[in-house]
């Protein structure tokens, strides 16, 4: 019987496994977490039982097993989540690149173990203390893995400034997957060769600390990526804001000169009327009214969506697109200003860069945003937009280059980190964006 438990406790490393991949996305699971736990514990511990039986009967390695096992835990895995298949199918195979070099290590051990007790090796599977050592350092990796899990990673899957990351960070994992199956000896009595034993333990050892450098490297780097992503857009919104102050100085010295020639208006209509020359007043006042300057400078009392709303207007009125705002915010929203501002310059960006695609006769933008019920924020963008809405399986593909779009996925994302919603929907030609951002009560 402790023969068919040794096979048994070489499958159920896909608990810890399965598990660790779970902390950076807690907040995404599709089910609540009693759900999910309660039909995936006992079909996982049954194929552990099972699939070990059957290799202890039939006396077959536990390779196909395992893998069998780890592709249909990344499936469950995959499936579970909200979250996009990049991020979560990374995130699976970096948990089994992390576990296939634990096993060729202790797969290393297991060898040097029954050298020394004088067994011959010609078993499939690892001896019972270190199947047990196994499985305990499994355990112990999720727990020391857990905190860099639920912070540092996490803040790189909620956070849309990382997405290009998810791109290129699955070729890492792959990598070490790849190293550890070729390293697997093709007959296992090599594998109890001195030199060959010690050299395999050795790379064993040097993988598994490389993967977790790369790892450590890969992540400060991410994270140093995204702290450059948030200063460039500090410094787009600070633009902004040089650009609606300059347009309101602008706007300021027309008014002040206005004021100065007030008088002069008044002098020349004081002579007109004393001539009693009724059409010449009327046609000094049609030319004067043109000259004065268009003051509607400010959208709203709140400073920063102010300056999103001028910045994105002026680019607008530059290209001789309709710009519409009903725009009705306090100084103070109930909701984060920053994400306020990331909603509306990814809807605008989008629909200007949809515009200038546009006849010149049917441009059009349309921005509403407004408090409701005193912690809601709703924002609406309406523009129109010719050719074709890119959408692959309800996300929305990018105009400017291969892949999903990430301004609105950006959007979404912080309308979900809220509470919040968002809906999208093209029809006749007409693009209209509706987000709702909740804010604390």
């Amino acid at each position: 019987m402790m023969n068919a438990l040794r096979p048994m406790l070489e499958l159920s490393v896909v608990f810890p496994g399965l598990l660790l991949p779970y902390f950076p996305v807690y907040g995404e699971l599709k089910c609540p977490p009693g759900k999910l736990l309660r039909w995936i514990l006992p079909l996982l511990l049954a194929l552990s039982i099972g699939g070990g039986w059957a290799c202890y009967v039939f006396h077959i390695s536990t390779l196909f097993p395992v893998a069998v096992l780890a592709l249909g835990a990344a499936v469950i895995y995959v499936k579970s989540l909200h979250i996009s298949l990049w991020k979560s199918r990374t995130i699976a195979l970096a948990s089994c690149a992390l576990f296939c070099c634990i096993n060729s290590l202790f797969r290393a051990f297991n060898a040097a173990y029954l050298l020394r007790v004088g067994a011959d090796g010609g078993d499939l599977w690892f001896s019972l203390p270190v199947a047990l050592g196994y499985i305990l350092t499994c355990w112990a990796i999720v727990g020391a893995a857990y905190y860099p899990a639920t912070h540092i990673v996490r803040t790189m899957v909620e956070d849309d400034n990382f997405a290009p990351t998810w791109y290129v960070f699955w070729i890492l994992p792959i990598a070490f997957i790849a190293l550890n199956l070729f390293m697997v000896p093709h007959q296992r009595q090599n594998l109890y060769v001195g030199r060959m034993l010690q050299g395999y333990i050795v790379i064993s050892l040097a993988l598994l600390f490389l993967l977790g450098w790369f790892y450590a490297v890969f992540l400060l780097m991410a994270t140093s990526l995204n702290r450059n992503t948030k200063l460039q857009q500090e410094n787009h919104f600070l633009s902004m804001q040089r650009e609606q102050y300059e347009n309101l100085q602008s706007a300021i010295e027309e008014a002040r000169q206005a004021r100065h020639d007030m008088r002069h208006h008044f002098n020349q209509l004081s002579v007109l009327a004393e001539e009693g020359d009724l059409d010449g007043i009327k046609t000094y006042l049609t030319g004067a009214t043109g000259k004065i300057p268009n003051l509607d400078m400010s959208f709203c009392a709140n400073r920063a969506a102010d300056s999103v709303l001028g910045y994105y207007c002026a680019l607008a009125k530059r290209e001789s697109i309709p710009f519409h705002t009903q725009i009705d915010l306090p100084e103070t929203v109930p909701v984060d200003e920053i994400d306020m501002c990331l909603v509306l310059s990814n809807l605008l960006e989008n629909a200007l860069e949809a515009s200038l695609r546009t006849t010149p006769a049917r441009r059009r933008i349309k921005v509403t945003a407004y408090i409701h019920g005193g912690r809601r924020l709703l924002i609406q963008v309406e523009n129109t937009f010719d050719g074709e809405v890119r959408e692959k399986k309800g996300v929305f593909q990018s105009s400017k280059r291969r892949g999903d779009g990430v301004g609105i996925q950006s959007v979404r994302r912080i309308a979900e980190k809220t509470n919040g919603a968002s809906t999208f929907s093209y029809e006749d030609g007409v693009f209209l964006a509706k987000v709702m951002i909740c804010g604390t009560l």
